[in-house]
């Protein structure tokens, strides 16, 4: 039986990453040649961790989804990435981004872990510098800062509200040099859909190509998955429509266990729904509560303009609420007060379902100018989406599904519980805890790609320099290939009349509705029994046309879909056991007399870990213990 080990090193907390960097074993330059290693994802963590493995020297092969690299869904991050450098001066130090982080995370994560991402942030702004990234300057030449959510300094790198897509740009400058090199071979427009274990260890995967239909194997010493996270479960997000968590579904239910899968984070700053044709939500940046005030009229069903309400009129309710931290509370916080808002009846817009985000004030002291330098192309975006003008009007927006904390359970190693098989960035679970706070993601990505995994890869490697090449003519790449195409050919044979994108919306409602942003243990066993019942009536009645030997996108958004609902079942299950509240999962039974998130940490301080049993069979649950030795636990407030 699989048992969870941390790995984590001994030692006080600044020195552990450190301790363990002085003892991993190493692979020598001539013996990297050796070694193949799979890299499937190109974000902001799969991009840099191929391009820095082949500068090592090991042999790459790397996966997208996307025909480009550059296309990576890392490409649609607005507002900023996170690091302790205290380039203004205000107080912050890498402790104090650890702290924030835990914190932010409402003590559910690993300390070690966190401890290690705030310390590699420094490095990661100096890698992207070099890389050329148009961070924005001061008037002097410095790099500028500014404040995010659940903090309260100012320690985000920011190219105006892009940011995502310059980091990304500048990561695959660095693989595509690797790719001219000869150093890594790409695979664009391929769909994972198995892991090869050989012995036990992560040999290899099978994947589809998406344009002429065939399956392929592909082996490799090791294999890491950099393909994010599965917020596409709730069909409306702000996620690409093609990101998915199948991957680490795959993997699973290959034997690596899956982690707090009911950490699930609902962005507060999004593009309210328009119509009930749309596919995806538009996210406007966590940066935007910089310098927006965010407010309802105090009067509920007022349908006014926002600009023909008063001022003595309005509530602004977050800074009413959370005087200290005002606007830039978490995320978790700031959603959770937008529907208590738009529920009780102060909403606005048509729907009722939005609240407004207000420049007036910002504009009036700054001036357009500067306000447009900051948030330009934002700004541009809602106009484009809704036809109003920010500078004119406020803001409407609301909350949307948008960032996964769960994911593959990894140790200290960013290793999961199959041997050889790593999970970096959003793909694993370990660095966010309950509530991921704002610009960390792509912090988090970079430093396991470009820092982490490059490391620690190399103790598991160690060796496996005498393995030789990694045959795929064996009964192992045969039984996986034999499974993923007869998943394909099932689906293909069900030739009902539904389409799969119909099902993912039914399924997203039902998800957002009963394990969204509130949760409670009747809404939750309810949700399991619908989920159940429409996974049942997919596999009887959803219609993919076409073969699987061709271009078939019908086919691939299927496959997507059957793991969505198995992976659903996992995290409703997830919410049910955890009898508490705590960051993004809250629990309407556990909460404090004003409404907050109301933790149980006697007996709920865990990383749940949830092995696959079979089909049909209940997962079974693991417990890592979270120790805290170097912070103190307390309930979170930002008051």
């Amino acid at each position: 039986m699989t048992k969870l080990d941390s790995k984590i090193p001994e030692g006080n907390l600044k020195d552990k990453w450190t301790n363990y960097l002085n003892s991993m074993n190493l692979v020598s330059p001539a013996n990297k040649k050796k070694l193949d290693i799979i890299v499937v994802g190109t974000g902001i963590a799969g991009a840099p961790a191929a391009a820095s493995l082949a500068q090592l020297g090991y042999n790459v092969k790397v996966f997208c989804y996307q025909d480009s690299s550059r296309r990576a869904h890392s490409v649609a991050a607005q507002g900023g990435i996170n690091a302790a450098k205290n380039y203004p001066n205000d107080g912050d130090s890498i402790y104090r981004l650890f702290y924030d982080m835990i914190k932010g995370g409402d003590y559910r994560a690993r300390e070690s872990n966190v401890y290690r991402a705030a310390e590699v942030s420094n490095e990661v702004i100096d890698q992207l510098t070099a890389q050329g990234v148009p961070f924005a300057r001061e008037y002097g030449g410095t790099l500028s800062n500014r404040s995010f959510g659940g903090v309260q300094v100012s320690r985000t790198f920011y190219a105006r509200g892009q940011t995502g897509q310059q980091v990304l740009l500048g990561s695959y400058s660095a693989l595509k040099r690797m790719i001219s090199e000869g150093k890594v071979k790409m695979y664009a427009r391929r769909q994972m859909l198995e892991i090869v274990t050989v012995d036990g260890h992560a040999r290899g995967i099978i994947t589809r190509n998406l344009v002429t239909g065939e399956t392929e194997r592909h082996s490799a010493h090791a294999v890491i998955l950099a393909t994010g996270g599965y917020g596409t479960i709730y069909y409306l997000s702000t996620l690409a429509i093609n990101s998915n968590g199948s991957a680490a579904w795959s993997a699973y239910k290959k034997g690596a266990f899956f982690a707090n899968p009911s950490f699930i984070q609902i962005h507060p700053t999004c593009i309210p729904q328009l119509n009930d044709y749309q596919s995806k939500l538009t996210l406007m940046s966590e940066s935007l509560r910089n310098d927006g005030r965010i407010w309802v009229p105090k009067e509920k069903d007022d349908k006014r303009p926002g600009n023909d309400i008063p001022e003595d009129e309005r509530d602004y309710y977050l800074e009413r609420r959370y005087p200290a931290f005002g606007n830039l509370v978490p995320r978790d916080v700031a959603s959770r007060a937008a529907k208590e808002r738009c529920d009780a009846g102060y909403g606005v817009g048509d729907t009722g379902q939005a609240v407004f985000l207000d420049f007036k004030h910002a504009l009036e002291k700054q001036g357009k100018d500067v306000i447009e330098d900051k948030y330009g192309n934002l700004f541009e975006m809602y106009e484009t989406i809704t036809g109003e003008s920010p500078y004119e009007r406020p803001m409407r927006i609301y909350p949307a599904g948008h960032y996964t904390m769960g994911g593959l359970w990894v140790d200290y190693e960013l290793q999961t519980t199959i041997p050889g098989l790593f999970a970096i960035g959003e793909a694993n679970f370990s660095d966010h805890g309950a509530n991921r706070l704002g610009a960390s993601s792509l912090m988090q990505g970079a430093t396991d790609g470009y820092f982490i995994i490059p490391n620690t890869i190399s103790n598991y490697l160690s060796d496996k320099i005498r393995t030789g090449k990694v045959a795929t003519d064996t009964k192992e790449f045969d039984e996986a290939e034999k499974e993923a195409k007869e998943r394909l050919e099932k689906l293909l044979n069900v030739n009902g009349t539904q389409t799969a994108s119909s099902f993912h919306k039914r399924l997203g409602k039902i998800l957002w509705e009963y394990a969204g942003m509130a949760r409670n243990e009747e809404g939750l066993k309810k949700a399991l029994t619908m989920v159940k019942d429409l996974k049942n009536e997919f596999w009887k009645d959803v219609k993919v046309p076409g073969t699987s030997a061709e271009f078939n996108q019908e086919l691939e958004k299927a496959v997507r879909i059957a793991s969505a609902f198995e992976l659903s079942q996992l995290l409703i299950k997830d919410a049910l056991s955890r009898k508490e509240s705590c960051g993004a999962h809250y629990r309407e039974e556990y909460v404090t007399e004003d409404g907050e998130a109301k933790r149980n940490d006697e007996e709920y301080m865990y990383v749940s870990a949830w092995e696959y049993q079979g089909e049909d069979k209940e997962p079974k649950l693991h417990k890592e213990e979270l120790k805290f030795e170097f912070v103190e636990v307390k309930q979170r407030s930002y008051k």
